[in-house]
């Protein structure tokens, strides 16, 4: 089975394994997260992993929102775009997607710096590390990137290199349900795709908001079961992109992704 349908078994159904990873793993003692918040470039990265990743991934910036940021990513010219799915060596490598809401979420912030200039950003789930990149390069103070797969990790710290940027602090815990930290903004990008991890996200979520006045945006091309959440009902719609043809392609023929503001209006104590 050649990559490209294997993508779309992630887009139908597989997601549900890392939907259950990202219910289901802790972070470890303070140390590993102390050492995964540090992660930085060439000690952190397995010589092996970096020449498999950079042998088996193509660099690119074409046919996404984001020309301006430059990704290793699966693409046809890829290995693995052909080849059978179980002969990749890691976890699935949802990271090598650079996904619709992420791209949105990536394209409004290089358009309105404004928006993570001088701020706290988390990036949850930041998978290629895309949205990342784009707060660093609009003036972000402070950027921490969360993905639970090491793989995607590795792949942020080359992607940093790719654009020219000093690695930003990576954690591959677990924080969902964690306690509220005071960031000034969290992003996401694509995370609504599983209802029990969507009910944990909307959860945490309204804590960080109701107890650090954390500003949330949330990117997503309009998905069923994002559309269908009640989280929906508290979100307000900040700006719409139509998709590149090339994205469109890889995601079944979405054709726009969404940027969203948060807003809850209910009260702390069903929190």
């Amino acid at each position: 089975m050649a990559f490209c349908g294997w993508k779309w078994l992630l887009l139908l159904g597989r997601q549900n394994t890392f939907a259950k990873a990202w219910r289901s793993r802790r972070g470890g003692s303070s140390l590993r997260w102390k050492r995964c918040c540090h992660w930085s470039a060439g000690k952190s990265l397995d010589p092996e992993v970096r020449a498999f990743l950079e042998e088996n991934t193509e660099v690119t910036s074409s046919g996404h929102l984001t020309p301006e940021i430059r990704l290793r990513l699966l693409t046809p010219r890829c290995r693995f775009w052909r080849e059978k799915p179980d002969l990749w060596p890691y976890g699935d490598p949802f990271w090598a997607i650079y996904w619709p809401g992420g791209q949105a979420l990536s394209r409004y912030i290089l358009d309105n710096p404004r928006v993570v200039k001088g701020r706290s950003v988390l990036d949850l789930g930041s998978g290629c590390g895309a949205t990342a990149i784009a707060a660093v390069m609009s003036g972000a103070s402070q950027v921490l990137a969360n993905d639970i797969d090491p793989i995607a990790g590795m792949a942020m710290i080359l992607n940093c290199e790719l654009n020219h940027l000093n690695p930003f602090p990576i954690t591959i815990k677990n924080i969902i349900n964690s306690e509220a930290s005071n960031w000034d903004l969290i992003v996401l990008g694509d995370m609504f795709y599983d209802e029990q991890l969507a009910d944990g996200l909307h959860h945490w979520l309204r804590k960080c908001i109701k107890i650090q006045q954390t500003e949330v945006l949330i990117g997503d091309p309009g998905r069923h079961q994002f559309l269908s959440h009640s989280i929906h009902s508290q979100l307000h719609k900040v700006i719409e992109y139509s998709l590149p043809e090339y994205t469109r392609q890889e995601n079944n023929g979405l054709t726009s992704s969404i940027v969203w503001s948060y807003q809850p209006s209910n009260s702390l104590e069903n929190c």
